[in-house]
């Protein structure tokens, strides 16, 4: 453990400092975004008849492939980050607080590039306005998938609301330290700020947090989404009760796994091994184990339903996904991770970051792959099988690879722009960390820094 006490300057290094690592990486993320960008303009001067999508059983086409794959994916992720968030809040789990507001910008990041993928698969952005919010009034009361825009927007809303609360407290006490050239965002941010507001906020917070858990098994990735899917007749095999339950688990494993990965590199890169310490590693692991069990439980549940007195329909789609090879990887992979986090538990000398590092990717590639397959599994074996001799398989144009580079691209590219202008870490977390370091070390409590006297 690190003997060093958090302070201040600590979690405002990424704001100050400017290295060729960050510009490098925001190159690299801004080509990849660049990238799928062209080649997105190239699919609306030519029509989605260049990904293959929108074809169905044509060479094996299929209506929905990587596009909503991946939406669903990125959802989950961004749903399971602020449910992480809200828990630490709502429970009281102090030792998760450095990683909180980084399970917050995943949200954001997560949900815009969700939201992104919703735009580039209806084929003309202008169909957002004419066929959703322009028919908002007659659409929401019969539509799956405007209700599924409307969640996410009120997710994202919820969770904007709740990190801009909790910015207002580390801004105005920061402020002599932050860079000038932000003092517009920052004089927004702070707007009407008083010292009185600070008990009311983590009232509203506390209050925030908990209609985010409440929503999430309800209406988000829990509800919605699986409605959207079990309403189609040409999936038989989506139509589950088991579906809510499980997309829920798949999205705290993606989101607790992107966790670990951003908190890694912020660690690495930053110096933060005395914030971002092995315990928090270890204790996110085991959650990503806890939660990687439920996934395989639910998937079994699905299988059994699926294959033992299923209807013909039902089954005969359970059957080709279940002997997919991508389906065997997935599964294998998230059976990998769960056996490496058992083992670890039993002999920690097995526990290492990079390991909990790798077991992270692993489970966001299987959690991917196991959505893009449950997505076109049922258009491949769909109830009427009108295609059935039609030779081909379905599988992702380059053009759908690049939305996933691009996409990928997007969320760095906003962790890389958010970190120059806030702190990703929380002051209250730097706070309660030196509080501990000093009750630790038998030292008296810390000294209040100028800004807390001021404050």
């Amino acid at each position: 453990m690190s003997t060093k006490t958090p302070t201040e300057a600590d979690i405002l290094r990424p704001v100050n400092n400017v290295s060729k690592r960050y510009l490098a990486a925001f190159g690299l993320a801004a080509l990849a975004l660049g990238a799928f960008l062209v080649a997105w303009m190239y699919q609306l001067y030519m029509g989605m008849a260049v990904t293959g999508l929108s074809d169905w059983g044509s060479g094996g086409g299929v209506t929905w492939g990587l596009y909503i794959g991946a939406f669903i994916w990125w959802v989950g992720i961004a749903h399971g980050g602020i449910i992480l968030s809200a828990a630490v809040r709502l429970l009281g789990m102090d030792r998760y607080m450095p990683v909180a507001r980084l399970a917050e910008l995943l949200t954001i990041a997560g949900l815009s590039a969700a939201g992104f993928y919703i735009l580039v698969h209806m084929g003309r952005p202008d169909r957002m306005v004419t066929s959703v919010l322009g028919h908002y009034h007659i659409t929401v009361n019969n539509s799956p998938l405007v209700w599924d825009v409307t969640v996410i927007t009120a997710y994202f809303v919820l969770t904007a609301t709740y990190l801009a609360l909790t910015l207002r407290y580390d801004i105005t006490r920061l402020r002599d330290q932050l860079p000038d050239h932000f003092s517009p965002i920052y004089n927004v941010m702070t707007l009407g700020y008083t010292e009185d507001e600070d008990e009311v906020v983590e009232r509203m917070v506390w209050w925030l947090a908990l209609a985010i858990i409440i929503m999430a098994p309800l209406l988000l990735h829990g509800g919605v989404i699986p409605w959207l899917f079990a309403v189609l007749p040409g999936m038989p095999a989506w139509f589950s009760a088991v579906q809510g339950p499980q997309f829920l688990t798949i999205a705290l494993t993606s989101a607790i796994s992107g966790v670990i990965i951003v908190a890694y590199a912020f660690r690495r890169i930053y110096d933060w091994d005395h914030i971002m310490t092995d315990d928090v590693f270890r204790g996110l692991l085991l959650w990503l184990g806890f939660f990687c069990l439920l996934f395989l439980w639910l998937q079994l549940q699905q299988n059994v339903v699926g294959l033992f007195k299923a209807p013909v329909n039902v089954g005969v789609a359970r059957e080709a996904t279940i002997h997919h090879p991508v389906y065997q990887v997935s599964m294998g992979l998230v059976f990998a991770t769960l056996a490496y986090i058992f083992a670890q538990t039993i002999r920690p000398s097995l526990f290492t970051k990079s390991r909990a590092l790798v077991a992270s990717f692993a489970v966001l590639i299987a959690t991917l792959a196991e959505k893009l397959l449950f997505v076109v599994e049922g258009f491949m074996h769909p109830t009427f099988e009108i295609y059935a001799a039609t030779p081909g398989e379905y599988f992702p144009s380059a053009i759908e690879w690049l939305s996933l580079v691009g996409t990928t691209g997007l969320v760095v590219l906003m962790f890389l722009v958010v970190s120059k202008i806030v702190p990703v870490v929380e002051l209250h977390a730097v706070e309660h960390l030196r509080g501990d370091h000093a009750h630790d070390h038998g030292e008296p409590d810390a000294e209040p820094t100028e800004q807390e006297v001021k404050a």
